[in-house]
């Protein structure tokens, strides 16, 4: 992000990350975590941990630094050049975390928030289960109140962490009445890795690699009352809440397809082809140009949510879905063009290209597809608009003849048409 847009706290913040990139993470350390001989980054989570960029927006009572969401965002950028496994692995605890902090008691934050950002515990979310998807209010996995505990039972899959986390907040069904509004059906726990809690498999991913992703098993696994996470059947709000931090890191990780893009400008300048460097012809320089573009443009939009988010702007929901899906297809067409200005060289593993295209690809359908993000937009769009509160000026009023303009919405006004009761409509 552009310095002048960021508080000398937040620049130090960025600084610190980009240090961070550049200097504890070694090559040799990306190509393991690409092969799977790297289950799970735990030592990146310890060193970063070590550096005080765990919980850059929650209090220093539990480790953090009590910034901004813009000062996450900085950071996120940074870190996602190391590619979507790593940067996963950064943002977990801003998710998780957010959980714990807006929700969990006091007692709870002790035992799990602090020593997660302290680097001494690793957590996962457990969202997804096979016949859900998207479909996040049909989970199945139960969760049955039994005097002090919970029995819980069931499946979640595409768990990032699965294979290394310490914990994992699970949301689970817990209100049995069929009757019941769906957001009024579940719950989240806070389930330690123990008895009863398998990782089934590992998921051989197309990209993403080396980050424990896989599915987890619940075989009547004892869960203390005192670890359920706000109210009893109050999983919805959990989510709902959870969603800004899932989706806005999503899109600031994206953001990290810098790394892609310089590394094509880098290979353009050096590569040449009819007497020159390619990047004198416009075929090649006008990709950058539409690539920095894109990315510049999904910058601004995933700072404005950042921002929004610390103001707790009314419409934040919408924004951050924008700067969800927006940063996800721009990292998608900048990694693309970079491919491009390479050409064969970039699909060979001789440069991190391929990588970081089979990484780029995963941004459009985790923390919500792009799909959903449509939804999200136009929903929140609609009840802006249609407010009764709505203050800005209605273009409609400035037609140009007003007494013809279109009335017939519904079908009392088209009987009135037949009827002569409207006139010349």
């Amino acid at each position: 992000m552009y310095d002048f847009l960021l508080t000398p706290e937040e620049q130090e913040v960025k600084k610190q990350a980009r240090e961070f990139t550049r200097n504890e993470i070694t090559s040799d350390f990306l190509r393991q975590m690409d092969k799977d001989e790297i289950t799970y980054p735990r030592d990146f989570v310890k060193k970063l941990a070590a550096k005080n960029l765990f919980g850059i927006r929650f209090p220093k009572k539990y480790g953090g630094r009590e910034m901004s969401w813009v000062a996450e965002v900085a950071a996120t950028e940074e870190i996602g050049c190391l590619g979507m496994a790593l940067g996963c692995a950064f943002v977990m605890p801003s998710i998780v975390g957010e959980a714990l902090n807006q929700f969990g008691t006091e007692a709870q934050k002790e035992k799990y928030l602090k020593p997660y950002i302290e680097g001494k515990l690793v957590a996962a979310e457990a969202l997804t289960e096979p016949r859900g998807g998207s479909d996040f209010f049909g989970a199945m996995t139960r969760a049955e109140l039994d005097g002090d505990h919970f029995i819980l039972n069931g499946m979640k899959r595409f768990v990032v962490g699965a294979e290394g986390a310490d914990f994992f907040l699970v949301y689970c069904l817990t209100n049995f009445d069929e009757t019941a509004h769906k957001y009024n059906r579940l719950s989240l726990l806070i389930v330690d890795k123990g008895p009863g809690v398998e990782t089934e498999y590992l998921y051989g991913l197309m990209g993403c690699r080396g980050g424990g992703t896989g599915r987890l098993v619940f075989r009547d696994v004892k869960v203390p009352k005192e670890n359920l996470v706000g109210d009893l059947h109050g999983g919805a709000i959990c989510f709902h809440q959870m969603m800004i931090p899932e989706r806005l890191t999503s899109a600031g990780g994206c953001l990290g397809t810098w790394g892609a893009l310089d590394l094509a400008v880098r290979y353009s300048n050096r590569r040449r082809a009819f007497g020159k460097e390619i990047r004198k012809y416009q075929a090649v320089s006008f990709k950058v140009a539409d690539s920095i573009t894109q990315l510049d443009a999904a910058r601004g939009l995933s700072y404005l949510a950042a921002r929004a988010v610390d103001e707790n702007y009314p419409n934040v929901r919408r924004l951050v879905s924008e700067a969800k899906r927006f940063a996800t297809e721009a990292a998608w067409d900048v990694v693309n063009n970079a491919m491009q200005i390479m050409g064969g060289i970039g699909y060979t593993d001789v440069y991190p290209i391929e990588r970081a295209l089979r990484d780029t690809r995963l941004g459009m359908i985790w923390t919500g597809t792009t799909q959903i993000m449509n939804l999200m937009i136009q929903h929140e769009y609609y009840n802006e608009v249609l407010s009764p509160d709505y203050s800005r000026r209605i273009m409609e009023d400035d037609a140009t003849r007003p007494d013809v303009s279109e009335r017939c919405f519904n079908d009392d006004d088209m009987m009135a048409v037949f009827t002569g009761e409207i006139k010349n409509k």
